[in-house]
């Protein structure tokens, strides 16, 4: 899709990848819109891309249809909004709290679905742009944690998980409407996120990535964003950003 003044909702567009994205396809000739609960993060963003700003939760139904309405008729979606919390099944004040795991879910991988349907159907009403009949792409950020957690990641693999599981069917859903599925399931990113973590684990993961032997930087995820929407037959598949690394245990 060739995205000149096309619009793209950035979800989490605030900080980290999702701002990196936003500046990418600000320069590119997109039409960016930021989602994002940190609204002052998002402007900060916004106001310097010359995109526009929207608060939003992505796990609310009510917030979403919101902000779609202020976003005009988006074509790209790139869910980048996510929290990362660390606990193990059984610790040392015994088990997990459920509302740890639900918390995790609910704003990884049910925010991801709600704002993939919503704004899909959106897409699908919108005409085609090219002779495949293209109508939207959406993107999906999953993690290489997906496949091979490490210790205390449980809630966190398994809505990066789901991520993953829904790209093939989301795609099969949406292809006879016009409107292609993607993932880009990343390992360790230098942003933000990443901080919440110990700076000992931070070390490990680093040390552990064959080349290049660092965190993966934020604009590179946004430059495979870029590539995903311009490759028209890219659809249904995850692809891992992540220096040949896979997680170790711990």
């Amino acid at each position: 899709m060739d995205i000149q003044n096309q619009t793209v909702i950035i979800t989490g567009g605030g900080s980290g990848m999702g701002a990196e994205t936003a500046r990418y396809f600000a320069r590119a000739g997109a039409k960016v819109v930021l989602w994002d609960m940190n609204f002052p993060a998002a402007e900060a963003v916004a106001k310097e891309i010359g995109g526009v700003a929207v608060q939003c939760d992505v796990t609310n139904e009510d917030s979403v249809k919101a902000a779609i309405e202020k976003s005009g008729s988006p074509r790209i979606l790139i869910n980048c909004a996510g929290i990362l919390l660390g606990k193990r099944i059984v610790g040392r004040d015994g088990p997990a709290d459920l509302d740890h795991f639900m918390k995790v879910i609910n704003v990884n991988l049910v925010g991801t679905y709600n704002t993939m349907r919503l704004v899909a159907g959106v897409m699908t009403g919108l005409d085609p742009v090219n002779d495949d009949g293209e109508r939207g792409v959406i993107i999906n950020a999953a993690s290489i944690a997906a496949f091979e957690g490490q210790m205390g990641q449980v809630a966190y693999s398994a809505s990066k998980g789901g991520i993953v599981g829904m790209t093939l069917p989301a795609a099969r859903d949406l292809g006879k409407l016009g409107v292609r599925v993607m993932a880009i399931a990343p390992g360790a990113v230098q942003t933000p996120m990443i901080d919440t973590i110990s700076q000992e684990l931070q070390d490990s993961i680093a040390a552990n990535i064959p080349f290049p032997s660092r965190m993966a930087k934020p604009d590179e995820f946004a430059k495979l964003a870029l590539h995903i929407v311009d490759n028209a037959y890219l659809n249904g598949s995850v692809i891992r950003l992540d220096g040949a690394s896979r997680l170790a245990a711990k």
